[in-house]
């Protein structure tokens, strides 16, 4: 009987690298407000592409669980690899988006402006918090770690699901500002 020997030494460095990831991400994320690149091309398209890699990110998330929780292991990384995919062409659409459009504000007035407000600075302090964690549940699982990425996945997953489902809510509701 052979048995999965996790692989300490490849964690390490995937870890280090999930740092610089996210290090270059957050500092895209900053810089985004700050600078506007000119192009000849018009991104506006971007936000329905975007907002649809993470509701979709999020039905593959769902679709990960069920299998996991049905022991389909195979189907359960396929979700999950996929889902970090869509999330990974998420984020180059968002950046993409933001550094070549101006900011979008949200016209809504009454309740409806604090529901989206608190849903906009749940969503993106939620996003940025949980980014590396998303990468390092993905290393543990890759690097064969299994009771380290259950323990892990058990908070990481819901709290991604939120980020998954609050950005196309987010969208919808300031949909109807766009220029």
């Amino acid at each position: 009987m052979s048995t999965i020997q996790p692989n300490i030494e490849l964690e390490k460095k995937l870890n280090k690298f999930a740092w610089v990831i996210t290090g270059a991400v957050l500092l895209l994320v900053v810089l985004m407000r700050r600078v506007k690149i000119e192009t000849s091309i018009d991104f506006t398209f971007l936000p329905a592409v975007y907002s649809t890699l993470n509701a979709l990110t999020a039905v593959i998330l769902i679709a990960g669980l069920y299998f996991i929780k049905n022991k389909q292991i195979e189907k359960h990384q396929q979700a999950m690899t996929a889902s970090v995919l869509t999330s990974l062409l998420f984020l180059l659409g968002y950046v993409l988006y933001h550094f070549t459009t101006e900011e979008t504000k949200f016209g809504g007035e009454g309740t409806i402006r604090y529901v989206y407000f608190f849903l906009l600075i749940t969503h993106v302090i939620l996003a940025a918090v949980i980014f590396p964690f998303i990468l390092f549940t993905f290393i543990r699982a890759y690097t064969k770690q299994f009771d380290r990425h259950k323990k892990m996945a058990r908070w990481v997953y819901w709290v991604w699901l939120y980020v998954a489902v609050t950005g196309p809510v987010l969208y919808f509701m300031i949909k109807p500002y766009y220029t």
